[in-house]
């Protein structure tokens, strides 16, 4: 039986995820509402506003379903807001902002300033040979890592910018963009082992 992902397409960039996720000969859906959540066997939350994705998570009755899955052990990747709003706890929210939680991390929103601080490195990631070309655009950062999650990559000065706990893996930077598929490819073999 195949697999089927989804990218959360609430806001955000959607079409990125699907762009390298189908190019690594995943099945592809778009996932907007409850039912469309139920027929995925993993999710990725892409970057974006998190504020703004949070919001339209309550509207279009996501909110609770996605947590249900992450609870429920559904794969989950979250890249820039998408690990905001997979943390457990978050820093600099705007008044009334929630996540889905899942990953035993504290999150601080908008770290590195606004989109003109965005940059580009070559950062070293655990148990890899290579590293990863990493675009940071108005990034979090990782402020705490709980027992629960593990940190896969960091900054020269120590900021955690990947973590991984069990199924759920998010990173502050954006892979999407920069072209490097293998956080996705960690993630769709998540998916696979399920």
């Amino acid at each position: 039986m195949s697999k089927r992902v989804g990218v959360l397409a609430l806001q955000g960039d959607v079409r990125e995820h699907v762009r390298v996720l189908t190019g690594l000969g995943a099945d592809v859906a778009l996932v907007r509402r409850p039912s469309e959540l139920a027929d995925v066997d993993g999710l990725v939350l892409p970057g974006g506003e998190s504020s703004v994705i949070d919001k339209l998570s309550r509207a279009f009755g996501m909110q609770q379903p996605i947590r249900d899955a992450i609870r429920d052990g559904m794969p989950v990747y979250g890249t820039c807001a998408g690990l905001i709003l997979l943390a457990d706890r978050i820093t600099g929210a705007i008044d009334g902002q929630q996540t889905f939680g899942g990953l035993d991390v504290t999150v601080a929103r908008n770290a590195f300033g606004g989109q003109v601080e965005s940059f580009e490195t070559a950062l070293a990631v655990d148990g890899w040979d290579e590293p990863v070309q990493a675009a940071f655009i108005r990034a979090p950062l990782v402020t705490d890592v709980g027992p629960a999650a593990t940190a896969l990559a960091a900054l020269p000065d120590g900021g955690v910018v990947a973590v991984e706990q069990g199924v759920l893996l998010g990173t502050s930077f954006h892979p999407e963009v920069s072209g490097d598929v293998r956080f996705h490819a960690r993630f769709l073999a998540h998916v696979r082992a399920r």
